[in-house]
């Protein structure tokens, strides 16, 4: 085998050692979970569209937020005599230990077009059931 050879054969030898050597993903439900749920702001934009935003410590990633700011919408659905929400973006930023939340959600009384559409008695009761605030 010549020099070159040896080399190549040693580096691709590292590749695989590294390669082997790589820890695999912690699943979300893995990380430590102790939410502080700082409050829910609401403010109507337009006719059904409504915006939310939401604080907290302690989340493990955006989805966590998300879901307070899901849990806020349903709640406000209901306390409108809606019973659905269609979500329509959120925005997550995080600023040291505080992540905060800025949700817009269409609220309806009939079953909404679109795939992300919420029950909202299904998902308060699931909030409640997962200890998420709601309004």
């Amino acid at each position: 085998m010549t020099l070159r050879a040896a080399h190549i054969a040693s580096a691709g030898a590292l590749a695989l050692a590294a390669c082997a050597e790589t820890e695999s993903p912690v699943s979300r439900d893995a990380l430590p979970f102790d939410p502080v749920y700082l409050g829910i702001e609401t403010g109507l934009l337009d006719g059904d569209l409504v915006q939310f935003d939401v604080s907290m410590r302690g989340a493990r990633d955006t989805e966590d937020v998300a879901d307070y700011g899901e849990c806020a919408a349903a709640q406000y659905a209901l306390i409108r005599g809606y019973g659905f929400a269609r979500h329509v973006r959120t925005n997550v930023q995080q600023q040291g230990s505080v992540w905060t939340g800025n949700a817009v959600y269409v609220i309806s009384d009939a079953l909404p077009q679109g795939l992300r559409t919420i029950d909202a008695e299904v998902t308060v009761a699931a909030c409640e059931d997962n200890g998420i605030p709601t309004i």
